[in-house]
């Protein structure tokens, strides 16, 4: 199963605007349509507890919304088999659950907490990066303070409109111990 991490950052690496936690605010239309379509055509979608406080998903049938919270009882009655589900399960837990499903994509989206969560398990195995010509100074970045060295290839770049915003999409790679 491919673990696909997808994201928006200016070019001084934040993902919000001066804590603002609204990302449609400021990316470009090319970026929320890139977004969308990869949301359309994924069943999968992992995101963190405050993500989906900030913006609750609306159930449907097309995906499986996995919400990973530290208390998903508080979630129960919102919870729809199937469509959106509420867990405290680890990265690692979520995603040997969904390989022994037969699931082939996880979308992982949301905030710097579920990001460094499933970059810190190695489980991230391509990151989605759009790269709007902004710079903030102040804001979110896509990773808490922790120490990580993971190495990324770039597999492709394009140029989305006369501003120079880039989709990128780089490839995790994996370091052999010994």
């Amino acid at each position: 199963m491919k673990k696909i991490l997808i994201f928006v950052s200016t070019l001084d690496g934040k993902i919000t605007k001066w804590g603002d936690p609204h990302i449609r605010s400021w990316s470009s239309k090319n970026d929320q349509d890139h977004f969308d379509l990869i949301w359309n055509d994924t069943r999968i979608i992992v995101m963190g507890n405050n993500t989906y406080k900030l913006d609750p998903v609306k159930p449907s049938a097309k995906h499986l919304f996995v919400v990973m919270t530290r208390n998903p009882v508080k979630y129960k009655s919102k919870e729809i088999p199937g469509q959106l589900e509420f867990t405290k399960e680890s990265p690692a837990q979520l995603v040997s659950r969904f390989e022994k499903e037969g699931e082939e994509k996880m979308l992982i989206v949301g905030g710097a907490q579920i990001a460094t969560s499933f970059l810190r398990a190695q489980l991230i195995d391509e990151l989605w990066l759009t790269i709007e010509p902004k710079i903030f100074g102040q804001g979110g970045n896509f990773v808490i303070e922790e120490k990580l060295d993971i190495n990324l290839k770039l597999v492709s770049c394009t140029r989305v409109n006369n501003l120079g915003t880039l989709v990128t999409k780089y490839m995790v790679e994996r370091t052999i111990e010994m």
